[in-house]
């Protein structure tokens, strides 16, 4: 399985303290005119340019990544939306972003990021849609919540419903706070290199993947390697890690009343189908769709049903 050839756009804007380094696809869609802000202390960068960034169309999907991740991760479900304009930063810290200054690595932090980024797209005039997957699903929610003014709808891919630290997943759940948390009091190159540790990436990635299908399993555990040890330090990554165990979708779902899309992995351990059927029926304005034989990875194994979903939520343009 290969990525789609989709030639993005890559620019930088500094938010926060933070290089944030973000992909536009699709560029010439919703009139969208491609330079970034600019201002005190905005880095020089790739798509850099005198002015401020046009207003983004009411068509195009702002995309934010999981624990871990980075923008690559998402490709595959903006290669299945050709009618939007989809962009996706690496959150700060990972991938080609920066870490911030004077903010934590948590929900709030990087909600208060994302909220400035749609602003610097001229979200405050034109709304755009808003999709998390995973950890990017708490941090989407909070935007959603505190900001609704920027948001026009809302897409939740495998949305963390429950706490992380009870239930059936509470012993993995702490072998692996342990396993951060050793990463960070570790010196700085050992602790690197216990969290990026080859055979640990690779098992996490396989515990993942339910797909029977062979090459894509590759594609997952090449990407996994590939991408999943991009982060800053391990302090950073371990304070990511327990925020995303801190906090759920669910803190926020009284405040959500945007039209709100879930996408569901039928057998999803690390976000489990009763919990988001709960959060759907505790939304004022949701609906859920599962989909079959699928886990946590909904966007590597099954990104055609979900982009479908998606695109039927958004309607015509």
């Amino acid at each position: 399985m290969v990525t789609p050839e989709l030639h993005p756009v890559e620019r930088a804007v500094r938010i926060s303290g933070a290089d944030l380094h973000y992909w536009t696809y699709r560029d010439d869609l919703a009139g969208a005119d491609p330079r970034v802000a600019t201002g005190p202390g905005a880095p020089d960068g790739p798509g850099a340019a005198d002015g401020p960034v046009g207003p983004v169309g009411a068509d195009t999907v702002l995309m934010v990544h999981g624990l871990r991740g980075t923008h690559h991760g998402l490709e595959l479900i903006a290669a299945g939306l050709p009618d939007h304009r989809v962009v996706i930063p690496d959150l700060p810290g990972f991938g080609d972003s920066g870490p911030m200054t004077g903010q934590r690595h948590d929900v709030v932090g990087y909600a208060k990021v994302i909220s400035e980024l749609i602003e610097q797209l001229g979200g405050r005039q034109r709304p755009l849609v808003l999709l998390g997957h995973s950890f990017g699903s708490i941090i989407a929610a909070r935007v959603a919540a505190t900001a609704p003014e920027l948001v026009r709808k809302l897409v939740l891919i495998n949305p963390i419903a429950t706490p992380a630290l009870r239930g059936p997943r509470v012993l993995l759940s702490g072998l692996t706070s342990a396993y951060y948390t050793l990463g960070k009091r570790l010196p700085l190159r050992a602790g690197h290199s216990l969290l990026s540790n080859r055979w640990v990436v690779l098992a996490a990635s396989r515990a993942m993947t339910r797909t029977k299908d062979k090459q894509l399993r590759e594609f997952i555990d090449t990407n996994h390697l590939r991408y999943f040890s991009r982060f800053h330090s391990p302090a950073l990554v371990s304070e990511t890690f327990d925020a995303s165990t801190a906090h759920t979708v669910a803190e926020h779902a009284d405040d959500i009343h945007l039209p709100t899309l879930l996408i569901a992995g039928e057998s999803d351990e690390i976000a489990p189908l009763a919990g988001q059927q709960a959060l759907a029926a505790r939304m004022s304005n949701a609906e859920l769709v599962v989909i079959p034989d699928v886990g946590h990875l909904v966007h590597y194994e099954t990104p055609g049903p979900a982009a479908e979903a998606v695109q039927r939520f958004l309607g015509t343009p």
